[in-house]
């Protein structure tokens, strides 16, 4: 692959994955707005693993908190850090379920331009109404298991490339970021083993450049939405989406999307 094009497509998912405005939608639409063939299973799990990172090294003490929670669960004991570790197991279940049962209608129906310009133009309309109503960002100690299993399944409508995880599960934004490591994982795993089955699993120089730049461009990304989320709203995105939305649709519907 040109090194340009890993360029792009590791910066496209670094800066969108935690960003409600749809990582996969952008990956997607990157190869057909730019006439680039498609990059691969070993592309996509590379700029993935380059997501986790950033996310794990920004929350790193909260991961920590996981492992001990984690730990605390396996011998019977309680405290913050196992009602932390059981509440992101609870909103990471659902969409594990979903993913496994639609994983064909992921890679293949939920790809399409068409698809993609109507799921970013309906949920932007959607974080516009969430924005103005005024969302309530808990702090991760008051959260429920149900609150929690709530923010799990909203997790499902992210599986169509256009929604955003991250703009669904926004409830609670740290939180959204911490059940992004093991949905995220799960997804590498996943397409990973799938390009294993496929025979090409090799640890390139393409995929390690992709890792990198996906790490580095993820990691501004959190500093910025979770510094953005500390005194403004979420116009800016619903703005970008309707816009984007209905741009897609005109591309659709005039014939110029393929």
């Amino acid at each position: 692959m040109l090194l340009h094009h890993i360029l792009v497509l590791a910066a496209v998912q670094g800066i969108t994955e935690f960003l409600p405005i749809s990582s996969s939608g952008h990956l997607i639409l990157t190869g057909h707005v730019l006439g680039w063939p498609d990059q691969g299973l070993e592309m996509d799990v590379a700029v993935h693993i380059g997501s986790l990172a950033a996310v794990c090294l920004y929350f790193w003490r909260d991961v920590w908190q996981m492992i001990v929670g984690a730990g605390r669960v396996a011998t019977g004991r309680g405290g913050a850090p196992a009602k932390l570790v059981l509440n992101v197991i609870v909103a990471t279940i659902p969409i594990v379920i979903a993913g496994f049962l639609l994983k064909d209608y992921v890679e293949t129906v939920f790809r399409s331009v068409e698809i993609i310009g109507w799921t970013t133009l309906g949920y932007g309309i959607l974080l516009f109404i969430a924005d103005r109503v005024g969302m309530t960002i808990r702090r991760i100690e008051h959260l429920s298991w149900v609150t929690s299993l709530v923010i799990g399944l909203s997790q499902i409508l992210a599986l169509v490339p256009g929604t955003s995880r991250s703009g669904i599960t926004m409830t609670t934004a740290r939180f959204s970021m911490l059940i992004s490591i093991p949905t995220i994982m799960g997804a590498g795993l996943l397409a990973g083993l799938d390009v294993y089955k496929s025979g090409s699993m090799a640890l390139t120089g393409d995929v390690a450049i992709a890792v990198f730049f996906s790490f580095i461009t993820a990691l501004i990304s959190i500093y910025a939405m979770m510094a953005w989320l500390r005194h403004s709203g979420f116009a800016p995105f619903v703005i970008y989406r309707i816009i984007m939305g209905a741009g897609l649709l005109y591309w659709v519907y005039s014939g110029g999307a393929v």
